[in-house]
């Protein structure tokens, strides 16, 4: 598998920050390198139905379009999910091709590289999250890195499960 190299090319915050938003996104993707198209839609852990390596790019996939888009925008939230299929992001991710998705995940990605760079990482949210509050874009950035992080972590192990192949 291969990914980009987690150091930035400069040390300023922002470079710090969209670097390591980067490397996750890249390791994502690395993970699902050489997966078939059944073997995306496959369903591993008994106890968690709908963590599929394609549910979980379709999952970051639209975390970033809530974040970005509906809280960092202040956009109407047009997002898969409803009050009675919260997940559903996850569920519709087996009706399309892995690499459909993240083709769409790589697309949206570098449409919010560009909006990163527009916008001071001071800049407070238009739409509120819990209690009211406005987080700023550099709250965000770090969010997308912890989540995309962790979700790397559950494609590791369905990656493992699926054909043994571990690492990055």
């Amino acid at each position: 598998m291969t990914r980009i190299d987690d150091t930035p090319p400069a040390w300023d915050e922002r470079t710090q920050l969209t670097t390591f938003l980067d490397y996750t996104r890249d390791t994502a993707r690395a993970k699902c390198d050489g997966v078939s198209a059944e073997n995306a839609r496959r369903a591993l852990l008994s106890a968690s139905p709908l963590m599929t390596m394609s549910g979980l790019i379709n999952h970051l996939r639209w975390v970033e379009y809530y974040w970005f888009q509906v809280v960092f925008l202040g956009e109407e939230d047009r997002g898969p999910w409803t009050d009675e299929d919260p997940d559903r992001e996850m569920r519709i991710a087996v009706d399309f091709p892995l690499a459909q998705l993240l083709d769409e995940y790589a697309a949206q990605s570098a449409r919010y590289r560009e909006l990163v760079a527009g916008n001071s990482l001071d800049t407070q949210a238009k739409g509120a999250v819990r209690d009211g509050l406005h987080v700023d874009l550099r709250w965000i950035l770090l969010h997308l890195t912890e989540e995309t992080a962790r979700h790397n972590g559950h494609l590791d192990i369905l990656r493992e499960m699926l054909d043994g192949q571990t690492g990055n």
